[in-house]
């Protein structure tokens, strides 16, 4: 646990490719990108925000500066194991991540303000502001199986695929499980580009040659316009 990567500085990039394109771009890239120590595993999170939902939508609106708070475990844990509470900023382009490490169920005690963390830090004194200002609940999982690369030259240049995005509104612990709908359609996969500074020469010219580009894809975004806001909308209508 002493030497996980707590803070983040970094531009992300992300993609959405077909298929075909996945195909194209791998062939090329293995030349270039070997798999990372974390390889393979299944990401799960669970998102929090205000009752509104004024987290999600005000980062939709593609502000200068947003910012938003999540859990997240790389694999189904149990309540005993360890989880990552983040806050994820993103100012001007660049996206600042900082977590705190806990178990699953420290955690969602935490989160629920049922316990005070097991123990206090300045990341923690963060996320507690984050909690008295917004007074977030958790809101939505999201799921995907992930492969992860880093660059054979520059292990601060990862890649990331994610395929069968998944999620649901229901039964929102990490240790639920990591089943849900789809969220991508059949055959697609997100790529993700995460570097300190610019890409380089080879990476830029696979992307244009393979006619690649960024798509700006949110997982939690796509989520809430595609699935949650309507049920959201008829909910506060009810109250009309």
């Amino acid at each position: 646990m002493g030497d996980t990567k707590l803070t983040f500085k970094r531009y992300e990039k992300k993609y959405i490719l077909s298929a075909e394109k996945y195909g194209a771009l791998m062939e090329e890239f293995y030349k270039y990108i070997k798999p990372d120590e974390y390889y393979s595993s299944t990401v799960c999170s669970i998102y929090y925000d205000s009752d509104d939902y004024s987290l999600i939508r005000n980062s939709i609106e593609g502000p200068i500066y947003k910012e938003k708070l999540r859990v997240r475990s790389y694999n189904v844990p149990k309540d005993g194991d360890r989880v990552f509470v983040e806050l994820k900023k993103k100012y001007k382009g660049i996206v600042y991540k900082r977590r705190a490490t806990m178990t699953a169920r420290e955690a969602e005690l935490y989160l629920a303000g049922e316990a005070p963390a097991p123990e206090d830090s300045q990341m923690i004194r963060e996320i507690d502001w984050f909690l008295k200002m917004y007074k977030p609940s958790p809101k939505v999982f999201i799921g995907c199986d992930r492969q992860a690369f880093v660059a054979k030259d520059n292990p601060e240049l990862r890649i990331t695929f994610d395929k069968d995005i998944r999620w649901r509104v229901n039964d929102l612990r990490l240790t639920a499980g990591s089943q849900g709908e789809n969220l991508l359609e059949n055959g697609e996969t997100l790529m993700e580009i995460k570097i300190p500074g610019a890409a380089p020469m080879w990476l830029a010219e696979l992307l244009s040659q393979c006619k690649v580009y960024p798509s700006g894809f949110s997982k939690y975004g796509n989520c809430y316009k595609e699935h949650i806001l309507e049920n959201y909308l008829d909910g506060v209508n009810s109250y009309v």
